[in-house]
């Protein structure tokens, strides 16, 4: 995967987009609804600037954090858990000011997502997974948080047949939890998840398919029953959750295009008011592509977070996480993204970490 380190080399790749050649890898599945997106312009989104970060994640000077997701108590907005993986040493928990809560040290873990209401020990909590590539952790790795400490536990290990366990999201489907894993040479499994007689987690694979190429970023919308994956150089699709359907999908977007400039990395969807928005990020130009996505597609516009306030910008964009409500200081939602180079006044090492950004301001800049 690379990394774009200055803004120098974004311009300069967003100029070689624009040179690319249009061949693309032939898809896997009955293909409809394609849709790419035209007439804008291949480059630095609409400027919003972030409200706070995390710290950095432990592994100095390396390529090392990667995905977010984010928790919150609907009771009590300002309890709230922003996890983050740090993909060559363990998963953190942060506090809604950056702070570290929590420190799971240990595996290699990629992406995480979570969902709530996840009964084990006869007590709802929330199920907290990763995707793994470590020898001794390879496949999901499931971690269980009590909402009542907002403490984490590593809870256990499904093992996947997959050459490089990569992307990964969590969903529901009915009663059920599903986790949806995918590989580095665009295969998917579907796996539901549920406890086993001896407390142990039981998951069972109900889907497989090859989405063509490598892929990474996955964001599951229960309500809707599809999951939308992004395939890192070809765009974004969509397929049914519905084992039935198989390997039939939808395109949202092309890459490379005008709105989405390779890699084609995290995914995340927030709900709010009747509407649904789709979030993804364009890491070839250090830009975030927003669609409606409830009823028809509409492309709604690009974001990038700048500097300001005393937070660096984000570049070489990775993970993206974002939740619509009140959420501590946030009255309208949070979105919560990767920052490939953490600049670190007086330091000359780049480390990475988290930066937070209000949704009102997103939407106030592209107005949404």
């Amino acid at each position: 995967m690379n990394r774009l380190k200055t803004l120098a080399l974004v311009a300069a790749g967003a100029s070689a987009l624009m040179l690319a050649s249009c061949a693309t890898t032939a898809p896997t599945g009955e293909e409809t609804g394609a849709s790419d997106s035209a007439g804008m312009t291949v480059g630095v989104g609409t400027p919003v600037l972030a409200s706070a970060e995390t710290v950095a994640v432990g592994t100095a000077n390396a390529d090392a954090a990667d995905d977010p997701a984010i928790w919150v108590d609907r009771a009590d907005p300002n309890r709230a858990v922003i996890f983050g993986t740090d993909k060559k040493a363990g998963l953190y928990a942060y506090r809604l000011d950056g702070s570290v809560l929590q420190n799971l040290a240990g595996g290699q873990p990629n992406n995480v997502d979570l969902r709530e209401g996840f009964v084990i020990d006869g007590r709802a909590q929330v199920l907290v997974a990763t995707s793994d590539r470590s020898l001794d952790r390879f496949g999901i790795v499931l971690f269980i948080m009590d909402p009542a400490t907002l403490q984490t536990r590593q809870w256990g290990l499904i093992p996947v047949d997959l050459d490089e366990p990569y992307g990964l999201c969590v969903g529901k489907r009915g009663d059920g939890f599903i986790v949806i894993i995918n590989g580095t040479d665009g295969q998917v499994r579907q796996v539901a998840v549920s406890v086993g007689p001896d407390g142990n987690p039981v998951g069972m694979v109900e889907k497989r398919y090859d989405v063509g190429s490598q892929t990474e970023g996955c964001v599951i919308d229960e309500e809707a029953g599809v999951v939308y994956i992004g395939e890192e150089a070809r765009g974004v699709w969509r397929y049914s959750l519905d084992p039935a359907r198989g390997s039939r999908r939808e395109s949202i977007a092309r890459a490379p295009s005008d709105v989405l400039a390779p890699d084609v990395e995290g995914l995340a969807l927030l709900k709010e008011n009747g509407a649904t928005w789709l979030m993804a990020s364009s890491q070839g130009d250090s830009a975030f592509s927003i669609w409606r996505v409830d009823g028809s597609t509409t492309y709604r516009g690009r974001f990038s977070v700048v500097a300001g306030g005393g937070i660096d910008a984000v570049t070489g964009t990775d993970g993206i996480a974002a939740i619509a409500g009140p959420i501590g200081g946030y009255a309208q939602g949070l979105i919560v993204v990767q920052d490939d180079v953490d600049e670190i006044p007086g330091s000359t090492g780049e480390r990475q970490n988290f930066k937070l950004v209000d949704w009102a301001a997103i939407k106030a800049a592209l107005g949404l």
